[in-house]
């Protein structure tokens, strides 16, 4: 019975996440949620599983949380350290690190000194500290298994051969709400049309990022170092259908991919349950549908933020902290009015070209680089 800690249990991975436990639960149970600020939507979960602790990790908040709400099992804890606190609990397994942005990593990195089984939704992570995040992970004896589609694509491809006999990977993308669209047309996209993903229901920064394809290049660049290859070995291709979640090519030619409806229930119980496959409550394809699987290549002048994931990917050290952090805060100006669509990416462009380059950073530097960079895009002007 494995004993699990939902990290952002009230986004979109999160509440994905508790609906997989939900149906396992001669298998798994939940120990641990947490949540930012939406304290009642976690009691409602805290009612519903009556984990161990719940966790808001908003302390400001602590006046204001109506504590009757909560199960009476439940230990509602205060505070950001209290999510290290959680996960570091010798009875939790495993760690589902579902919280957004560079604000998951230091439960992520609390995970890994544990050395939990860490299943990892939050790309950003690796973004800004791919090689102390895997060095780590190594000393420590913890595992880190890909919630990503792509990325759990890519890693139940890769168990068809040796990681030697690989010769590259292709991460294929749904090319965002506006495949297909010139650079021009691009400079009218408003924040609303730019959350309407035509296949994927997430957070409004991720999706944003997909409209910009900034998350496929910070895909890129998670793979790099989760899967230990170089950046010559990684490929994007735009498939629309999201049908085909990505692919590894092997050395003799062979290509190993992996396909399912679009749904983020099946990774993440992929990543819950490895190696073990269970049946589960994703969707199932039907092979007597007659269907069309179109790929194609992206477009890196209309989507330029997909070519600096690779430039990223290749340059390492403090380069992935940079463009993750100038990302997230141009994200927060363009879904505020502040900021124009093709700006997110010009703006990163901009930030990531006038910081002062490291190529082994410690965790500090990188933290640094981080906030510099935040500084940086409130000052950025077209």
């Amino acid at each position: 019975m494995n004993q699990i800690a939902v990290l952002g249990s009230t986004g979109s991975i999160g509440t994905s996440c508790l609906d997989v436990i939900g149906s396992c639960r001669d298998r798994m149970s939940l120990a641990g949620i947490t949540a930012h600020s939406r304290w009642e939507m976690l009691g409602r979960q805290s009612e519903t599983y009556h984990p161990r602790w719940a966790v808001v990790s908003d302390a400001s908040l602590r006046s204001t949380v109506r504590r009757e709400i909560f199960s009476r099992h439940t230990e509602l804890l205060f505070g950001a350290d209290s999510i290290e606190r959680v996960v570091c609990e010798p009875e939790i397994d495993v760690v589902v690190a579902g919280i957004v942005g560079v604000a998951g990593l230091r439960g992520t990195w609390a995970a890994l000194e544990a050395g939990k089984r860490v299943a990892i939704a939050n790309k950003e992570t690796l973004v800004l500290a791919g090689p102390l995040v895997m060095d780590l992970a190594g000393k420590t004896g913890a595992t880190l298994i890909p919630v990503d589609s792509e990325h759990s694509a890519i890693f139940q491809a890769m168990l068809a051969g040796r990681r030697q006999d690989v010769r590259r990977i292709v991460l294929t993308s749904s090319g965002g709400p506006f495949r297909g669209w010139s650079a021009e047309r691009l400079n009218d996209v408003t924040p609303e049309m730019a959350l309407a993903h035509p296949t994927w229901e997430m957070g409004p920064k991720i999706t944003v990022d997909s409209a910009t394809m900034m998350n496929k290049a910070l895909e890129v660049i998670e793979a790099k170092w989760l899967f230990g290859l170089q950046s010559d070995q990684i490929e994007v291709v735009v498939h629309p259908q999201s049908i085909v979640h990505s692919f590894v090519e092997f050395v003799d030619g062979s290509v190993i991919a992996q396909l399912s409806p679009p749904d983020m229930k099946l990774p993440i119980q992929y990543a819950l349950t490895y190696p073990e496959r269970t049946e589960g409550i994703s969707p199932r394809m039907d092979w007597k549908q007659a269907m069309d699987l179109h790929f194609e290549a992206p477009d890196f002048d209309a989507f330029p933020a997909l070519g600096l994931g690779f430039e990223v990917a290749e340059r390492g050290g403090t380069s992935g902290a940079v463009l993750n952090a100038a990302n997230e805060a141009a994200v927060d100006l363009f879904l505020s009015g502040k900021l124009r669509f093709r700006d997110i990416a010009r703006a990163c462009r901009d930030v990531l070209n006038a910081h002062h380059f490291a190529p082994t950073p410690t965790l500090d530097e990188l933290l640094q680089k981080d906030r510099w960079a935040r500084e940086e895009i409130q000052q950025w002007k077209p």
